[in-house]
């Protein structure tokens, strides 16, 4: 003997949710964010593999990466060998590497969003005027004729 049992009733909030997905803001924000996953990785290469080695050169050699201070007293050669040891530290380094990504990636959205605003008002004057400005200045003569 099969018994059928109705559906429970979808709560009212599933379709503001589902219209909220799908508003373009949202979707703009995902594709922003999966971006600046992928230029993450350029920025921390660009700073792991040319900034730091540059910087290291200019400061005689030396490497930011193994800036770190042993909490446990001892001394160890690289952060590798404190790592493996499991000894506490203090990465000011890794830290250092953190700020340099930060000002890398603050000054290319920086120069990224004053290119994007220079050329929606460079779209902005090859399109003309607004029809609300037109209809502003229409009704602007109207009234210095009335």
């Amino acid at each position: 003997m099969s018994s059928t049992f109705p559906l429970p009733k979808t709560p009212s909030w599933v379709g503001e949710f589902r219209a909220f997905i799908m508003r373009g803001s949202v979707v703009d924000l995902a594709v922003g964010i999966i971006i600046g996953v992928a230029f993450t990785g350029v920025v921390n290469s660009l700073v792991k593999d040319l900034f730091n080695p540059l910087l290291g050169l200019l400061i005689g050699g030396f490497d930011f990466t193994n800036m770190f201070v042993a909490l446990n007293g001892q001394h160890y050669a690289t952060l590798d060998d404190a790592r493996k040891a499991a000894a506490p530290t203090l990465n000011f380094g890794l830290f250092i590497n953190a700020i340099i990504q930060f000002l890398i990636v603050s000054f290319a959205i920086f120069w990224t969003i004053k290119a994007l605003a220079r050329m929606r008002l460079h779209e902005q004057a090859k399109t003309g005027p607004k029809a609300e400005e037109l209809l502003t200045e229409i009704r602007d003569i109207l009234k210095a004729k009335a």
